[in-house]
């Protein structure tokens, strides 16, 4: 079963939150016997700053950021039993969406992957003639890496056939307890890129606690940081690898996660940093939002801040004896209800439900 996947970036992390994901899944898959074609675009970047090389469970095509290279490799879609588009491709997204749609098999199962389903929608919300409007009547399936139920009836909402949530997982193969390093120790630390819809909630969940705490330690990873003021006692790293985020997660006391405004205001959307976290045994601090539970357990596998005055009362208590508790118990959870193989199965299950609809149909 070939699989033709358009999405932002296999190689490189680098201001590609979907990395991890794509990684994960698409491995997994391919060890279902999938076998993969990964389209990217050289934007962003992000050829010159790859952390992996083409693996072996997936071919890679990197295309330039030119309309024919689009259209080149757009027509490749013909060749795939399963189509999938991925939002947020970053290269002429709404143009590569019509000509994969045009170029795609009859028998095909065409697929849209939405990694950021909360901007998405909202843009649909905003945008009456956005072009996926259209699109959704020739889409078979939706697919999203979180937003559950919410984020369901919203896509059946504006037409969608159908949604199913893939959510965010491990893969302990990429993501695991390591030896902690040096560079990295600290009380507190938070990995994520400057964004607009998050800057804010870092400012609160954050540097605000590290304000309040002027004896511990902070560490900032991820771009963009670079003229933004900080507290003295909040050191920056920047972009910080894949290769790099297990000793990153396990050498401080504790890890933060802080979920963008769409993300947290939605829901159901454990970023792909909770899992990374916690498969490498951190004792990870999230901002709340609705769903963290069905996830992991407040309290005893994942710690839970209502604001930065939460942050800044759980690092003055937590001892380093709990916080390795809580990480061991989040690994452990991850490991059994969590992994990649697991969401891969998922996704399966619904491809070969469709796949098999379709042939029935075409016998009828």
């Amino acid at each position: 079963m070939k699989i033709a996947f358009y999405g932002s970036s296999l190689l490189s992390s680098y201001w590609n939150g979907a990395a991890t994901y794509y990684r994960g899944l698409l491995k997994a898959l391919a060890g279902l016997g999938y076998e993969i074609t990964f389209y990217e675009p050289d934007v962003y970047d992000r050829q010159k700053n790859r952390d992996i090389e083409a693996p072996d469970w997936c071919s890679v095509v990197v295309y330039e950021a030119t309309r024919h290279a689009l259209m080149q490799v757009a027509a490749r879609a013909a060749e795939a039993d399963i189509v999938v588009k991925a939002s947020g491709v970053g290269f002429e997204d709404e143009a590569l969406l019509r000509a994969v749609l045009d170029h795609a098999r009859s028998d095909a199962l065409i697929v849209f992957w939405d990694v950021d389903a909360p901007a998405t929608l909202a843009e649909l919300r905003e945008e009456p003639d956005h072009p996926l409007h259209g699109a959704l009547q020739e889409i078979d399936l939706v697919l999203t890496y979180g937003g559950g139920d919410p984020v369901v009836w919203a896509y059946r909402a504006m037409g969608a056939k159908e949604c199913v949530p893939i959510y965010n997982a491990l893969d302990p193969q990429t993501h695991h307890p390591v030896a902690s390093n040096a560079r990295f120790a600290c009380d507190l630390a938070f990995l994520g890129n400057r964004l607009p819809d998050r800057e804010a909630r870092v400012g609160s969940f954050f540097l605000d606690p590290a304000i309040q705490l002027p004896q511990q330690r902070f560490l900032l990873g991820g771009s963009g940081w670079g003229d933004k003021p900080l507290p003295t006692n909040v050191g920056w790293l920047g972009h910080v690898g894949t290769r790099d985020h297990n000793a990153f997660n396990v050498t401080p006391k504790a890890v933060l996660n802080i979920s963008r405004d769409s993300m947290a205001a939605n829901g159901f959307s454990p970023a792909t940093r909770v899992f990374e976290a916690a498969g490498a045994g951190a004792c990870l601090i999230t901002d709340a939002w609705l769903g963290v539970e069905l996830f992991l357990k407040p309290g005893e596998e994942i710690l839970v801040a209502r604001d930065g005055a939460d942050v800044a009362e759980i690092m003055r208590t937590l001892t380093p004896g709990q916080a390795k508790a809580i990480g061991q118990a989040a690994l452990r959870r991850v490991l059994a209800d969590h992994t990649y193989a697991l969401r891969a199965a998922v996704a399966d299950a619904v491809f070969k439900r469709h796949l098999t609809q379709g042939t029935v149909e075409a016998a009828e």
